[in-house]
């Protein structure tokens, strides 16, 4: 009965707001062709595919191209590179929006702030392949800001960076710190906004200090979003960004800048296009992050009742 009553209140609704379900169709039918319709090639990961034969004509092979990968000398260094600079990344950029939204949510010039914000936002707007540019123009040894300066400090060359394996995950988050904070901390700017200011008169009325109004009021009204993207940022851990890896290595660095993105684009494009063993290093990828999505909701949710679900 219960099932039945919701189906004619959904009908119900359905026919007086037919026009709004027939935009939906619209972000529905984008998601099943891009995102769901593609699943069906991920069996190639559990296939010796052969291009003449086509997905469903190559040889079943189970989880043969997963235990290559397992098998693979560097399978420890590839797995390593990825979680650390993840990680790493997470934990330095993370806590950085949240910082950067309750101080110019906190100053008392509104137009400085403004001005502020969109200083701030502008790196957003750099490609990847610009922003790489600019950073080895900046580091560069002989020619860039900081090698010059180096020099007229010490009178000797300044060491080449990019060719340290130790500095490449400093330059990969770091960059990424300042190219992002600023769009990051939107989304919590938009969350403070809804801050009920009675609170905050209140809390002035009963001596609060702007410190304390900012730890006891504004910080617990945007913890339920920072949750949420923490989940969100959580369950993408092992999608380094692929360009930027890809446009930071070398020869040099390569034993902590190779991750698996480019790994995944080498062995699948590269070196003759093992395309079954490239699916499945990319799948397992994949199924990792899940897992990690997983794990982080049902902790946040047990002890914040926050949640995706």
């Amino acid at each position: 009965m219960k099932s039945q009553s919701a189906f004619v209140k959904f009908r119900k609704d359905y026919l007086s707001k037919w026009r709004l379900y027939l935009f939906l169709l619209v972000p529905i039918i984008y998601i099943i062709l891009f995102a769901y319709a593609p699943m069906v090639g991920a069996q190639i990961a559990f296939r010796d595919y052969d291009f003449t034969l086509g997905i469903w004509g190559s040889e079943w092979v189970g989880f043969e191209n997963f235990a290559k990968f397992f098998r693979y000398h560097d399978f420890g260094k590839i797995l390593w590179n990825t979680l650390s600079v993840s990680l790493y990344s997470l934990i330095a950029s993370f806590p950085l929006p949240i910082i950067l939204a309750l101080i110019l949510h906190s100053f008392p010039g509104k137009r400085y702030t403004k001005v502020v914000q969109t200083v701030l936002y502008m790196p957003h707007f750099i490609s990847v392949v610009v922003m790489i540019g600019m950073i080895m123009q900046l580091f560069n040894p002989l020619s860039g800001v900081f090698g010059l300066a180096y020099q007229a400090v010490t009178g000797s060359i300044m060491p080449d960076i990019f060719a340290n394996p130790g500095a490449f995950s400093h330059i990969y988050v770091w960059s990424g710190i300042w190219q992002g904070l600023g769009w990051g901390s939107i989304i919590y700017m938009a969350a403070l906004s809804g801050v009920d200011m009675e609170l905050h008169e209140s809390a002035q009325i009963d001596g609060a200090s702007r410190f304390q109004r900012v730890l006891h009021i504004d910080l617990p009204a945007i913890l339920p979003t920072a949750s949420i993207m923490l989940i969100m940022n959580a369950g993408g851990i092992m999608n380094i960004g692929f360009e930027k890896v890809l446009l930071l290595q070398n020869d040099l660095n390569r034993s902590r800048s190779e991750v698996i993105s480019t790994y995944v684009y080498k062995v699948g494009l590269m070196s003759g296009g093992d395309f079954s063993y490239a699916t499945a290093v990319g799948l397992f990828n994949s199924v990792i992050n899940f897992a990690l999505l997983i794990i982080v909701n049902y902790v946040t949710k047990r002890l914040g009742e926050t949640s995706l679900w």
